[in-house]
């Protein structure tokens, strides 16, 4: 038995704002490293947001983490038209546009039940509109599936680190039970640590 760890296929592209190894978007740069890994077909990860949403941006607006989303094609089984790929693939586009937050709180906002087609293409750019990605080159990189082979990357590096589903939070790479008190607490602890 092999204990030689996979090689996983780097993308073609990474999206703006991609964390050095391009596998998360990084929204927030404080000391301390939160990672949030996500599939946006998951109800569980949408009430994650909701609870642990708000002290999540708190800690990213005064700097006090270093906020790291991973957008995953985790459920792509759940859905008849591998919709967590295709969200995720457009979380990255929206962070080329400069709205990868707004995006991610819309798609949330508007997530389809499991089982079915999901969103199509066209109400994923329509979303996008809503939160200012208008220009035309959103939709572009949404009908051409230009992030659908780093959706693949994030997923394959998320399980290859452990991941086994979403929500998964860790704090300085140590996970942690994905609820607004158990991370603020990791967070608390983590500074305390690095001299904060």
């Amino acid at each position: 038995m092999s204990t030689q760890t996979p090689r996983i296929s780097s993308p073609s592209r990474v999206p703006t704002s991609s964390s050095p190894s391009g596998d998360g978007i990084v929204v927030a740069a404080g000391p301390v490293q939160v990672d949030a890994f996500i599939d946006f077909l998951c109800p569980f990860c949408k009430q994650f947001e909701g609870k642990s949403g708000p002290i999540l941006d708190e800690l990213a607006a005064n700097e006090a983490i270093r906020l790291v989303y991973h957008p995953m094609g985790f459920l792509d089984g759940l859905s008849t038209t591998r919709y967590s790929s295709r969200a995720s693939a457009a979380s990255g586009c929206a962070s080329d546009g400069g709205h990868f937050m707004e995006y991610l709180y819309a798609l949330f906002a508007n997530q389809p039940p499991e089982g079915g087609p999901g969103l199509s293409d066209d109400e994923l750019i329509e979303l996008g509109r809503a939160v200012g990605l208008g220009d035309g080159s959103f939709a572009a990189c949404v009908r051409q599936g230009v992030y659908l082979d780093w959706s693949s990357y994030v997923t394959a590096t998320a399980v290859q680190r452990g991941v086994g589903g979403t929500p998964t939070v860790a704090v300085q790479g140590v996970p942690v039970p994905a609820n607004p008190h158990t991370i603020l607490a990791a967070v608390r602890a983590a500074h305390a640590g690095v001299g904060g």
